[in-house]
């Protein structure tokens, strides 16, 4: 098998309930790279490598796994919140897939391809100042330089880019959990386990089965939902339908995010019957990439729906979806625990 071939089946290994000897020869490699990632952690802890602080607090929401977990809605879901509470959010993100060399802002026009899938999607979904950036230190200043309106930052991932200082860390995992728990490159890990202690929360995508299957976590909970009953139509985000406008038809869903069983199993929650089409997360589409769908209706998240506007004339529809927190039962809300770790700063 080439090491393409062995790179796609890694998820698919990493993912099993149960150990699989087929990642026992990556095992020397993964506790490799467990001592690199506490080693570089070390080194700024003891300042050898300087971190930096921003002006305004930093909420960095990431992933201690490989791969998406859920975490953009949870951007928006906050955003909006933060707004409501008299804050003034702007957004930064390292424009993953993106072709962008520099520092930029991303507005409602930019090209996908060169500033990224999801911080296009926030730009036009949330209407706030996004800025991406491999550097996410030079990417929050460049934003505040040119928004000093802002009076908070949500990094959109850089759970492990410890060069920007942060107030509030949040850790969001999906339906598939911790997988089985190894760092890479045997397991999906990017830190241990362990390194939820030092997070403010923990969020749990739909995913109590997940939670149940992994270790203990002393970092507070909570469970995040995502609900979409609309679809909007991806030539006229102004046409809208419903699922049962949909039944009948010949439909085909695809799925380039992190996790695309989440999206169908959205779908079949809808009472849809179609054929699946899973792609990797962040995938570049090509028309040919559509080309399944010459006899039906496609069906989209709205992350791929920024890279296919252009790609296809047939009916296509997107479901856009919002996040939703569960409040926890006797506990501070998600929204209450970030603005306690503000240390009462107030948003003006």
């Amino acid at each position: 098998m080439s090491f393409s071939g062995i790179a796609r089946r890694l998820p698919g290994w990493w993912y099993r309930r149960h150990f699989s000897l087929m990642l026992l020869p990556l095992l020397p490699f993964s506790w490799l790279f467990r001592l690199l990632v506490a080693f570089r952690r070390g080194l700024y802890r003891f300042g050898v490598l300087r971190s930096y602080a921003l002006p305004v607090p930093v909420i960095v929401i990431g992933n201690l796994t490989v791969g998406g977990s859920g975490k953009t809605p949870l951007v928006l879901w906050l955003a909006k919140r933060l707004g409501e509470k008299g804050w003034r959010p702007g957004i930064i993100s390292r424009g993953y897939a993106g072709t962008a060399e520099s520092v930029q802002a991303v507005t409602a026009d930019s090209a996908c391809a060169v500033v990224g899938d999801e911080p296009l999607l926030l730009a036009r979904r949330s209407a706030l100042p996004v800025f991406v950036g491999r550097d996410r230190v030079a990417a929050g200043r460049a934003l505040l330089d040119v928004h000093p309106e802002c009076t908070v930052v949500i990094s959109d991932d850089g759970l492990q880019h410890y060069r920007l200082q942060r107030a509030v860390e949040i850790a969001v995992f999906d339906a598939r959990g911790a997988g089985n728990g190894r760092l890479l490159p045997a397991g999906p890990l990017r830190e241990p386990w362990q390194r939820l202690a030092a997070v403010t929360a923990v969020v749990w995508n739909a995913a109590p089965e997940a939670q149940a299957r992994c270790a203990p976590v002393s970092s507070p909970e909570f469970t995040m939902r995502l609900a979409g009953q609309r679809f909007i139509a991806l030539s006229d985000a102004q046409h809208c339908c419903t699922a049962d406008d949909l039944r009948g038809k010949t439909l085909h869903a695809l799925a380039g995010i992190g996790d695309p069983s989440r999206f169908f199993r959205q779908l079949e929650s809808m009472g849809l019957d179609f054929a699946a089409h899973p792609f990797p997360d962040h995938h570049i589409y090509s028309a040919a990439d559509l080309a399944f769908a010459d006899d039906g209706v496609l069906l989209m998240t709205e992350k791929d729906a920024v890279k296919c506007a252009t790609l296809t004339s047939n009916e296509a529809w997107v479901l856009p979806v919002e996040a939703h927190i569960d409040m926890p039962a006797g506990g501070p809300s998600l929204l209450d625990t970030i603005l306690e770790k503000l240390d009462g700063r107030t948003p003006a």
